[in-house]
């Protein structure tokens, strides 16, 4: 299995429009994030977490000419505005597009993509496989995969698990059934938004201290704001073991 980091970063992320800090003037690689996505796959199934505003770029920048199904996590707009430009690997596939969310997102996206879901569409709408989720574990293609219920401030989000990973994005709060999911986890993806704390995502001390208790062989933090500071400022605050992903990198097992 290979996950691929599209995204790393938040719609506070860099460059921000006419900040001057350190990180939005940084010219390392690792200091630029696009939106947080990421991409999961096997031998024989893609899937996509999240379309948010970059979703056209990252697809582009990692050259993804096959996508088998789009798993949204909750219906914030920098994880789903760039839905619309599915299009594409309708026009290459020449099949509907899988989506599986749950019924509040979905729900979200009928209303912000309504001409998608209308009885008479118009040539080049995006056609979408609709797919509700529930708690319950399922599969995509050959990959299976687990929902786990995390809490962003007050909405209700998914994390998702498959095998010894889990992707949790916009998470301030794991309840303890979820806690239960995550347990034996070797490969942690979370979101750790800055050092300071925030009232509906993880800060770095918050993280830290959920990767103390997962004890996961490697954890890689997203979801990260310019906020954060430079990768090579934090570096040294992390534990061996933990690291600040960034756009591109890969992952293995």
């Amino acid at each position: 299995m290979k996950f691929t980091f599209l995204g790393t970063g938040t719609s506070q992320g860099v460059p921000v429009i006419g900040c001057k800090c350190a990180v939005c003037l940084s010219a390392h690689p690792h200091d630029n994030r696009l939106r947080s996505s990421g991409l999961l796959s096997s031998e024989t199934t893609t899937l996509v977490f999240d379309t948010g505003p970059d979703f056209r770029e990252q697809m582009l920048r990692a050259k993804v000419d096959r996508l088998d199904a789009v798993v949204f996590t909750h219906a914030h707009r920098d994880h789903v505005a760039g839905l619309d430009d599915v299009r594409s690997y309708n026009f290459l596939q020449k099949k509907d597009m899988p989506v599986y969310a749950d019924a509040e997102t979905l729900g979200h996206l009928q209303r912000e993509f309504y001409y998608i879901f209308e009885n008479a569409t118009y040539p080049g709408v995006p056609r979408l496989q609709i797919h509700p989720l529930d708690l319950q574990p399922f599969t995509v293609g050959d990959i299976p995969l687990v929902p786990i219920p995390v809490k962003h401030g007050k909405m209700d989000v998914l994390g998702f698990r498959c095998g010894s990973f889990a992707y949790l994005t916009d998470a301030s709060f794991i309840p303890e059934n979820s806690m239960s999911l995550l347990e034996g986890v070797e490969y942690l993806v979370l979101n750790a938004l800055r050092i300071e704390p925030h009232h509906s995502h993880y800060h770095l001390e918050g993280a830290l201290e959920l990767v103390e208790k997962l004890r996961p062989r490697r954890a890689f933090f997203i979801h990260i704001s310019h906020l954060m500071g430079k990768e090579e400022d934090i570096k040294p605050l992390l534990p061996e073991g933990v690291e600040l992903a960034w756009d591109g990198q890969t992952l293995s097992w």
